[in-house]
């Protein structure tokens, strides 16, 4: 098999198949010059751990993009990745090899010395474009993109617009000789390694001296009719005659370290270098579709395009489709290219179907030039315990690894939804974090939750690593959280330890973190922590409750935590500066709202912790030495309980805005605590003594105190509704005489009269009746109160109203 021996089809040696890593262009050439020259073995370039792997490429299971997957036994965290998509070279040489009953092997660098390299250097191991993506894997050392240094020769500004020139747009052995195009590109590689040598990586010497090894054992083995697929960048090295003495002597003491390896499911995002990973293509839904296009590649992807941007509820018809075509010609014409390219396409694409507008466009781009498609890969692939029973568990609770992005309600009530819930927190709790908690719109319940889930490929490390906690992912779970109980540092940690623990449905390893957390919090004298600490078990009783975990034992540690910080508190607020007041502020809602939880949760032993927190909140009120924030926020949390009466803190806001000895700025960290946050606006709305009480304080500040208050109050008042602002703003603005005047007698809230209008409460009575289920004439069910009649001997009030709604 002569032309075997043929480099391009020129000379003597092994077929050298120069290549572009996930190039169409160059996969559509591998394969004819396969068929051509019809090679005993083909060798590619890859890690030679992954030879047995090799065979599965055939399974019906296996779906590209995919990637082999090494990482180091005793330290699953060093990894490096090699993908594949369908329109890889290297993918498109294994299938022919299986298909033709040839030998494949990978013949690079194994993946032994690749991750004893160092975990700063591991992803060097990924599998690089044709020397055309800088590589830094070390530090200052820069690797020249020989794409770019051919396309500026040949005039180019783009180096992705001249390989789809010149490869992509070309044909495959348009002069009939299908080396063709792998003599051109070696020879233009030869000069660029004329000029720049490794480019300035010396490891591509210690590589290239393997694959020489390598190839020399295979035309021992297979005699002349060897084939190589590697990238274009080594070619050059390849051919050069090297001593067998000098290749090995290069090779001589590399560092090794014990592998594994294995298939795991790529991402057509993770091949674009818009997701951080340098494999050489910008638009891998784009090639993609060049190589599976066997013709007019232009009007089908404009097809494509169309029903996409129709999905999507865009007006768009076969007229769009015909002039978009027809656009992309005329520009490839103007431009002076053979063909459209993905430029002259997406330019048709915004003028016509998108009306010029890039937002439907971005969506053009993230789904079908970049796309999100995710590879699979068979059962039969090797993989860690771990993997493999998180596999069956998404099987069984119907939980699909998916690339897109995409919500998930769940029903904690409901089996299957708790049961995936808890398997979505025993990951995070592994540090998988295929999905992550967003907010739930439509119900407040905490028997909902709704994950945000994305299924990456590095995932599949961090499965390997958490391979060491367990092989199964509730034993891993419970492991590993009992292992972070034991090293956690703070309360805080442990108390949120507990509370994932409850939500990962964890009981074995709650007693371990139970023992810390009554350790940790009866040696901890820090307020401030134990106040951070205590919502968090609280919100773990909650979340008890609903999934049936017994939470007696935390109910009874929340209790005596709550108990600490109700003790420690009020000194613990004295003497506070700025910054520390503002966080122990926080801290006090955080526990007040805890506290309200907590006293309906039996707790032996203690008593009533709502009064006896309302006690502690009246003495941080009334106190000088607390500071103004702190003091304002306790009047407030009394008055929204109903421990304080509106009166009292009406005065409690004189004292502090009248008195002569507080200062302006220490006043308005008062009205802060009183009024910031959520309700405060309200409050001045429907409060017109508060209300006049600040505007008449505000109105008095001296001119050089205003400057350093007026900050402050900005920040309190910005947090506002805008209708809140607005509203409070017409109201200083009508003056405290039109506001009493607007009421009458000075009493009420302006817009509102002093009595109830009767006419306007009868008209809505029909609505109230027919949703309550009352009969027409007013005939009340079981248990209803007046329905809708008078009191008798005054006018209707409104009372048949409330007693309706009652």
């Amino acid at each position: 098999m002569s032309e075997a021996e043929q480099p391009g089809g020129r000379g003597a040696g092994p077929l050298l198949l120069g290549v572009r890593h996930h190039g169409p262009g160059s996969a559509r050439a591998v394969r004819a010059a396969l068929e051509e020259a019809r090679p005993g073995v083909v060798l590619i370039e890859g890690p030679p751990e992954a030879n047995e792997l090799i065979p599965l490429a055939a399974d019906d299971g296996m779906r590209p993009p995919v990637a082999l997957l090494a990482h180091a036994v005793d330290e699953p965290g060093r990894s490096a990745f090699w993908p594949l998509a369908a329109f890889s070279p290297e993918w498109v040489a294994i299938h022919w090899a299986l298909e033709h009953g040839a030998p494949a092997r990978f013949i690079d660098l194994p993946a032994t010395h690749t991750l004893a390299r160092g975990r700063d250097e591991a992803h060097d191991g990924e599998q690089p474009d044709d020397g055309g993506k800088p590589d830094t894997g070390q530090q200052g050392d820069v690797r020249i993109d020989p794409l770019r240094a051919l396309a500026e020769a040949a005039g180019y500004d783009d180096a992705e617009r001249w390989w789809e020139d010149v490869v992509e747009h070309r044909g495959v052995g348009e002069e009939g000789d299908a080396l063709a195009p792998f003599t051109a590109l070696e020879e233009a590689m030869t000069a660029l390694r004329e000029v720049y040598g490794s480019g300035g990586h010396d490891r591509d010497l210690v590589r290239e001296a393997y694959m020489r090894l390598q190839i020399r054992a295979a035309r021992r083995e297979y005699g002349s009719g060897v084939a190589v697929v590697c990238g274009a960048w080594h070619v050059p090295a390849l051919r050069r005659k090297a001593t067998v003495a000098a290749d090995r002597a290069l090779l001589r003491g590399l560092p090794k370290v014990r592998t594994d390896l294995t298939w795991v499911p790529w991402t057509n995002r993770r091949l674009s270098r818009f997701s951080g990973y340098g494999a050489g293509i910008d638009s891998p839904g784009w090639y993609g579709h060049l190589f599976g296009a066997e013709d007019r590649p232009v009007e089908r992807w404009m097809t494509k395009v169309a029903g996409l941007l129709r999905a999507e509820d865009r007006t768009v018809s076969p007229a769009h489709v015909i002039e978009s075509v027809r656009l992309a010609e005329t520009l490839a014409a103007l431009r002076g290219r053979p063909l459209p390219g993905l430029g002259e396409t997406t330019d048709a694409v915004r003028a016509v179907m998108c009306e010029g507008s890039d937002v439907p466009l971005a969506l053009v781009h993230d789904r079908l030039i970049v796309g999100d498609v995710l590879g699979e890969v068979p059962a039969t692939a090797p993989a860690v315990p771990l993997q493999l029973d998180l596999t069956r568990t998404q099987r069984r609770l119907r939980l699909k690894p998916e690339a897109a992005e995409r919500e998930l309600e769940l029903d904690l009530r409901k089996e299957t939804d708790g049961q995936r819930s808890r398997l979505l927190h025993r990951l995070r709790l592994l540090g998988i974090g295929w999905g992550e908690p967003a907010a739930s719109y439509g119900s407040t319940g905490t028997f909902r939750e709704t994950w945000r889930l994305c299924w990456e490929p590095e995932l599949s490390v961090r499965v390997a690593e958490a391979g060491i906690w367990g092989t199964t992912v509730l034993a891993a779970a419970t492991a590993r959280a009992e292992a972070d109980a034991v090293a956690a540092r703070d309360l805080a940690a442990v108390t949120g330890l507990a509370e994932h623990c409850l939500l990962a449905g964890l009981p074995d390893a709650l007693p371990t973190v139970m023992r810390v957390l009554a350790d940790r919090a009866a040696l901890d004298t820090d307020v401030g922590r134990l106040a951070q600490a205590l919502p968090a078990l609280v919100r773990s009783l909650r979340y008890g409750d609903v999934r049936g975990t017994g939470t007696a034992a935390l109910a009874e540690v929340a209790a005596g935590l709550a108990e600490r910080v109700l003790v420690g508190l009020p000194p613990a607020c004295a003497g506070l500066g700025a910054d520390a007041a503002e966080e122990m502020r926080r801290h006090l809602d955080a526990v007040h709202g805890a506290v309200g939880l907590l006293g309906d949760v039996p707790a032996p032993g203690h008593g009533n912790l709502r009064a006896r927190w309302a006690s502690a909140l009246r003495k941080l009120a009334t106190r000088d030495t607390v500071p103004g924030v702190v003091r304002g926020r306790a009047a407030r949390l009394l008055l929204d309980d109903g421990e304080l009466a509106q009166d009292e803190a009406a005065r409690q806001m004189g004292l502090v805005l009248s008195s002569p000895g507080t200062s302006p700025a220490d006043a308005a960290a008062w009205i802060e605590g009183f009024v910031g946050g959520s309700g405060g606006g309200l409050l001045l709305v429907h409060d017109e003594r508060l209300l006049a009480l600040v505007d008449a304080w505000l109105t008095g500040v001296p001119a050089e105190a205003f400057t350093d208050v007026l900050p402050l109050l900005r920040r309190t008042f910005s947090a506002y509704e805008p209708g809140v602002r607005r509203t409070l703003g017409e109201l200083v603005r009508r003056g405290p005489g039109a506001r009493s005047g607007a009421a009458g007698a000075g009493r009420g809230t302006p817009g509102f009269a002093a009595n109830p209008d009767t006419g306007r409460a009868d008209a809505v009575l029909p609505v109230v009746r027919l949703l309550l289920g009352l009969g027409p004439g007013g005939e009340q069910a079981a248990g209803d109160g007046e329905g809708g009649e008078k009191e008798e001997g005054g006018e209707d009030t409104g009372a048949g109203l409330v007693g309706a709604a009652r």
